[in-house]
């Protein structure tokens, strides 16, 4: 009802006002909104997003929590810690990088000081991603020592 008396008041005819809403003239809070990426089926736990699982959307609820995923690049490649479900907000904290090693699986232990470089096979004791400080344990010895995960997979021996 009050719309309709805000539109007697302007003098604007529903036509030009409708048109108006389309072209989003009207509707700066929709434009000032942004995207959110929201799944295309239910995805389980320790799923790898990939771009046919997802989508992104406008917001059009002012009243969306933050803390959502807002663009596609920023979730692909990524893996789920909880179920998420069709058309609802992909939450950040749902999302971890993928291991780049994996507890129990051979590495490459690297060990780099004054110009000597030694290399050993090692166990580690925890899932890592690239930058993770994590205990591994020397195959050949027993020892357990600590390192950092590298990109290639390898772990950086840390000195004291």
């Amino acid at each position: 009802m009050m719309f309709r008396q805000i539109l007697a008041l302007t003098g604007l005819p529903h036509a030009a006002f409708g048109l108006a809403c389309l072209m989003g003239v009207l509707a700066p809070a929709q434009a000032g909104q942004g995207t959110a990426v929201v799944p295309q089926r239910t995805i389980y736990p320790g799923e790898e997003l990939h771009a046919n699982l997802v989508r992104e959307v406008v917001v059009t609820n002012p009243n969306l929590r933050a803390g959502y995923a807002e663009v596609t690049d920023d979730v692909l490649g990524k893996i789920t810690t909880r179920t998420l479900l069709p058309g609802r907000t992909i939450p950040v904290g749902a999302l971890r990088d993928a291991w780049a090693v994996e507890r129990g699986k051979t590495v490459r232990l690297v060990f780099t000081g004054g110009g000597l470089t030694i290399t050993a096979a090692g166990t580690p004791l925890q899932n890592g991603v690239i930058g993770d400080f994590i205990p591994v344990r020397n195959i050949e010895s027993g020892v357990v020592i600590s390192g950092t995960v590298m990109d290639d997979g390898s772990v950086r021996v840390a000195t004291k």
